[in-house]
């Protein structure tokens, strides 16, 4: 009887950790894909993708998360320069004709509430690395709406070289006009599957 009674419990404990855990579906009108580069060695460029999709598997309860996928749109790119937009959507940078889409996929995650990693599997210009994501999940609110939405932040920093994304121009009086590594940053609200 108390052996069945302790195979009951760890079963009922391990179905109510899987029922917490819920989809939430990535809302990009309420989200941030930001992107920033060192340009002529003296300032920084920021830009942003503005086009993208993404599903986040979370416990609210312990702010933790279970995976996290993401497809952005490279032709979304927008540094607020249409000339320099051309250009890094060009075979010097991403080949968007070539490569379309970024994608991320969590491979594993640690930690949980402010002290999350989420190593994933980045795909820039058919190029898979992973890296680390460091970031927080902010909590769990509903809406004026009817809807139970989430946020999430994180952040990386990659070698753009790794990705093939290799053009440079050298300056007359030393250095390169784009720096080499990039800061991603994500503002992301998503919202709770029903």
């Amino acid at each position: 009887m108390f052996r069945y009674f302790s195979i009951t419990v760890v079963f009922l404990t391990l179905l109510a950790q899987v029922a917490s855990a819920a989809l939430y579906k990535v809302d990009p009108v309420h989200s941030q894909l930001l992107f920033t580069a060192d340009h002529l060695m003296i300032f920084k460029v920021t830009g942003s993708f503005n086009d993208f999709n993404g599903e986040i598997e979370a416990d609210a309860a312990t702010k933790s998360l279970s995976s996290a996928s993401a497809t952005v749109e490279v032709k979304s790119i927008d540094t607020r320069e249409q000339m320099r937009d051309a250009h890094l959507l060009s075979a010097d940078f991403f080949d968007a004709a070539n490569h379309p889409q970024m994608t991320f996929v969590s491979k594993r995650i640690e930690g949980k509430g402010d002290q999350i990693t989420v190593y994933a599997d980045l795909t820039i210009r058919g190029t898979t690395r992973e890296v680390p994501f460091r970031g927080s999940f902010r909590g769990e609110q509903a809406d004026p709406w009817g809807k139970v939405r989430a946020g999430f932040t994180a952040s990386a920093v990659i070698n753009r070289h790794d990705f093939g994304l290799k053009w440079n121009k050298a300056l007359e009086t030393g250095g390169f006009v784009v720096g080499d590594l990039i800061a991603i940053d994500l503002e992301v609200q998503a919202i709770r599957a029903k």
